[in-house]
């Protein structure tokens, strides 16, 4: 099975790229949602980061308050760092079941925002990297999840800049214009990586 790290920087439109992949019938490996599974109420993952950052990081339901969480670790690197060592070992446990899981599946996607900045291109084939221009960027994340400008920097300053992403891409999908544009991208790689998969057509979306 071909397995391509899907990945690029923040509110690039991964998860729209990763779902065209799937349409075509590719398994898709999560990350974030592994992530949001991991830390559910009550698991040991929630309550190490309770006691690192304090209740304020749940919501009235006991649920993890994802949006305070970042708000926290993004303008603390060491505070950080000390919550992915708590998520991550715990993410990449699920993620390495389901590749074993997925081994003879005509093609994987391991879907992970972080692929290139924790070193994960050993467990890929090849390296996708999905493109925004900074315009359609900023427009993205103030419409989707209401951040400033001065946010959107913060994050991104937390990870590897888009450029060097691109350099390090055996792929690269440009997710700046219409979806079926992007479409036309994916559905084409695919047609190159898994010719047996049944892709279909950019104009199909819904």
């Amino acid at each position: 099975m071909p397995v391509i790290g899907l990945t690029g920087s923040l509110g690039s439109g991964k998860t729209t790229v990763a779902e065209m992949f799937r349409r075509a019938g590719a398994k898709i490996i999560d990350a974030d949602a592994i992530a949001r599974e991991v830390v559910k109420p009550g698991s040991p993952a929630l309550k190490e980061l309770v006691d690192l950052a304090g209740q304020e990081i749940l919501t009235p339901e006991g649920q993890l308050d994802r949006a305070a969480l970042a708000e926290r670790v993004f303008q603390d690197a060491a505070l950080r760092q000390q919550v992915q060592a708590i998520v991550h070992p715990r993410v990449r446990e699920i993620e390495l079941q389901q590749l074993a899981q997925w081994r003879r599946e005509p093609l994987v996607v391991l879907n992970v925002p972080l692929l290139l900045e924790n070193q994960m291109e050993h467990l890929v084939d090849s390296v996708v990297v999905v493109t925004v221009d900074e315009p359609t960027r900023k427009e993205r994340l103030r419409r989707r999840d209401g951040l400033t400008d001065e946010q959107i920097e913060a994050r991104l300053a937390a990870q590897m800049p888009q450029e060097q992403k691109i350099a390090r891409a055996d792929h690269i999908i440009d997710n700046s214009g219409p979806r079926e544009q992007t479409a036309r991208l994916v559905y084409q790689l695919i047609k190159t990586l898994a010719p047996q998969l049944d892709v279909p057509s950019a104009n199909s979306l819904d």
